[in-house]
């Protein structure tokens, strides 16, 4: 049993991220807690936790990445049984969230699957989110219990004051984040640009116009996720053709699907590609200008001040 902050606690980690987790569990000092995560013939998943959980406040870290669905249901089945097991509390840590780009109904007779995922959560039995740059912060609405939603914003602040990168403007890759650009923007006291662009359809993105000056500028362009990366690399020309010098991704969760690695890994266009280890990255997906941010001591401080009841605005700063 390990006693943290005067409370009984146990970590725990499902299959999708436990780099991430084993992390965590070294800068808090508290060993990972054993399960077992396994399926059946017929692919269904069943779970089994290995110690008592009666009476502890329980905290699972998860990525809902892909397999999305595999990953999903393991949660889902896992959350059940600590309810049933009489874990005091369930707190999930879900450094990316599957199914938050369907956050609204875009066209007639569409789901919002990002609200079925926050019920599908909540019915479980858990009791807390902690999550990382939600693709939309409105999410947080969809969940009728406490929500934290942790921004790596600091932490890409401090990579860029390591780089020692000058004379930059901060590039929004459309109007949705444009207020994710400012706050970085804010802290180095830069300008901003905004990338005016339609999407056709899903994973499809053409640039329209470039908001903003990026002449004779370095370009550090911010958004929530990459997935395919095509939206990322039709921004990175449209600034290389409006004058832009060196431009750098920053990008909070690295999807890198589908001819993502082909597309950003030409350092002529792009000079970094900057993500966290939100999702654990496959080796076959990495290339030599892709840095991975570590944001392991960012959750375990989040930990750590749900178990003291403190704040958490320390941080955004």
């Amino acid at each position: 049993m390990a006693v943290f902050h005067n409370e009984k606690i146990k970590l725990f980690t499902l299959n999708s991220n436990k780099k991430l987790a084993e992390e965590i569990s070294n800068q808090m000092g508290i060993p990972l807690s054993e399960c077992q995560v396994t399926k059946f013939a017929d692919g269904e998943t069943s779970v089994n936790i290995s110690e008592t959980v009666r009476g502890h406040k329980v905290f699972v870290i998860q990525s809902t990445s892909a397999p999305v669905n595999d990953n999903l249901m393991e949660l889902l089945i896992f959350i059940d049984a600590l309810k049933r097991a009489s874990a005091r509390e369930i707190n999930i840590i879900l450094p990316y969230y599957g199914y938050s780009r369907q956050d609204r109904k875009a066209q007639a007779r569409q789901p919002i699957s990002a609200k079925l995922v926050a019920d599908l959560l909540t019915v479980a039995g858990a009791t807390r989110l902690i999550c990382l740059d939600l693709h939309a912060s409105q999410i947080q609405g969809f969940f009728n219990i406490p929500i934290d939603n942790l921004t790596a914003m600091p932490l890409f602040a401090s990579y860029l004051k390591e780089q020692n990168i000058s004379n930059f403007v901060v590039v929004s890759p459309d109007h949705g984040g444009a207020n994710r650009a400012r706050k970085l923007a804010e802290y180095f006291d830069a300008s901003i640009a905004i990338i005016d662009k339609r999407r056709p359809k899903p994973n499809v993105s053409e640039v329209v116009n470039i908001i903003g000056k990026v002449k004779n500028k370095n370009c550090v362009i911010v958004d929530d996720l990459i997935d395919t990366g095509g939206t990322i690399y039709n921004g990175a020309k449209a600034l290389k053709k409006a004058g832009a010098k060196d431009i750098y991704i920053l990008a909070t969760h690295g999807l890198l699907s589908g001819g993502a690695r082909k597309k950003l890994s030409n350092p002529a266009l792009i000079k970094k590609v900057v993500v966290t280890n939100s999702i654990q990255i496959q080796e076959k997906t990495k290339f030599d200008t892709l840095d991975i941010v570590t944001v392991a001591p960012l959750i375990a401080q989040a930990i750590i001040k749900v178990l003291d009841d403190a704040a958490m605005s320390p941080l955004f700063e």
